[in-house]
């Protein structure tokens, strides 16, 4: 999926490494109404508006939510949350978003 085509474009990356932040680093500073960019490769833009943010506990990772069908452009950003146990995150963070009017 091209981020910007109908459907839900899934986006799986980290905010942390053993070596420091990482590509979703800033993920604890997204809020509902931000924009986020996406280059693409035919070399536009795709953006996108956060329509909501959740945190879960990977074990109730929501699927359907995540990678159903939808009617729209859409993206989902995923990374692991706080908190840590046995050296693990236990939670899943997602950015839902939806491709922003131009």
């Amino acid at each position: 999926m091209t981020p910007g085509e109908r459907g839900a474009a899934v986006r799986v990356a980290r905010y942390d490494t053993e070596r420091g932040p990482a590509l979703l680093r800033n993920v604890a500073k997204m809020k509902v109404g931000d924009l986020i960019e996406v280059d693409r490769t035919d070399g536009t833009t795709a953006r996108f508006t956060v329509r909501e943010i959740q945190q879960i506990d990977k074990k109730d990772f929501p699927t359907n939510k995540v990678y159903g069908e939808t009617d729209r452009p859409g993206l989902r950003l995923i990374t692991r949350g706080d908190p840590v146990r046995d050296g693990h995150r236990t939670d899943d963070i997602i950015v839902f978003a939806d491709l922003a009017k131009r």
